[in-house]
């Protein structure tokens, strides 16, 4: 898929409207190429602009000088025994980034990275070990769901995987805005999710532009406890991303969410239920309880599916919408905070 000869030429894939709007008026040609352009983009999928038949000879000609399509395939995936799928793509430089496909019956999910690697430095996460080596363009972002085998099948996509979202916003909002939009992939914005562990400027604009769902990751209600997991906690405290997210009207199907890693004898216990029931009461949202799974060097343990369980029942009884996201893909580390490239880095 990927012409490497082509390599210092600038890529059409991962461009919004209005961006390819500037590109052909800059031509010389008829603003209604830009329209053409998305569709072979974004609905046919094409690979090089000569397959973008109903372009004039010139416009292609023009095109061909100074741009390429700039879609690559994956360079490995590995399959769990679940059905889970974690795809290799190169990212310039010498780096990599690892996406995951997550099958469960009729839900077919991406998860997205965003970054090569990630600058937050969270205590419990194998992609903040490996620290932060570049930004990922709209263009690769999206390119991680158009070169996979089960690109057609994907109904839902979650911004879930390597690296922090909102350290790389524009981007991030461009590829939605790509995704959502009729010219675009035409994708219900109701099937996407962005997480974030709580840039609020960031938090801020994300709400105000996009119609997407947000996830935050909490992990623990207490600032003193985040700030050992999360360093952002410092600079971005829970406390004050509570109060952006609470000005936020929730009634309609726009949903927001708190994932919670859960860690053995750290944040399972009452006084963590009470302070969840404290901080979230009267918001409409939803709380994921997730299995912590073991990085390797790290010191943190799993709370018990017996904990866990207990833990969700006593919030839902307590009216906070509360479920466990299941474990997919851990023996292929592809689960939740496994993903990670540092090896082929080095």
């Amino acid at each position: 898929m990927t012409d490497h000869k082509n390599h210092n030429k600038e890529s059409l894939f991962g461009k919004t409207h209005s961006e390819l709007l500037n590109i052909v008026k800059d031509a010389g040609l008829p603003a209604f190429t830009a329209r053409q352009l998305c569709e072979w983009l974004y609905t046919h999928k094409a690979d090089k602009t000569d397959d973008m038949t109903n372009l004039s000879k010139r416009a292609r000609s023009y095109l061909n000088n100074l741009y390429v399509v700039g879609k690559q395939s994956p360079v490995n995936v590995m399959k769990s025994s679940d059905g889970t799928k974690k795809y290799l793509f190169p990212s310039g430089g010498g780096h990599f980034i690892e996406s995951a496909y997550i099958p469960d019956k009729n839900r077919h999910t991406l998860c997205l990275s965003s970054q090569v690697g990630c600058r937050m430095g969270c205590h419990f996460c194998m992609t903040g070990k490996q620290g932060f080596q570049g930004q990922l363009s709209p263009g690769e972002i999206l390119n991680q769901l158009v070169s996979i085998d089960e690109s057609d099948n994907i109904t839902n996509l979650v911004y879930m995987g390597m690296g922090e979202p909102f350290d790389n916003t524009e981007a991030v909002i461009k590829s939605i805005e790509i995704l959502t939009s009729e010219w675009g992939f035409a994708m219900s914005p109701r099937r996407i999710t962005v997480s974030t562990i709580g840039i609020i400027e960031c938090i801020r604009r994300f709400l105000s532009e996009t119609e997407v769902h947000l996830a935050i990751s909490m992990h623990t209600p207490f600032d003193k406890e985040r700030k050992e997991l999360m360093p952002v906690e410092n600079a971005h405290p829970l406390v004050e991303v509570l109060k952006e997210i609470k000005s936020h009207d929730w009634s309609g199907q726009r949903r927001v969410s708190f994932e919670y890693i859960m860690f053995k004898g750290f944040n399972d216990s009452e006084k963590h239920v009470n302070k969840l029931v404290s901080i979230l009461g009267g918001l409409r949202c939803r709380v994921n309880l997730i299995r912590f799974h073991p990085v390797p060097g790290l010191p943190y343990e799993s709370s018990s599916d017996e904990i866990i369980t207990g833990f969700r029942d006593k919030l839902s009884a307590r009216g906070i919408t509360t479920t466990i996201r299941a474990s997919r893909g851990e023996d292929i580390m592809a689960a939740c905070g496994l993903l990670s490239t540092k090896r082929l880095s080095d």
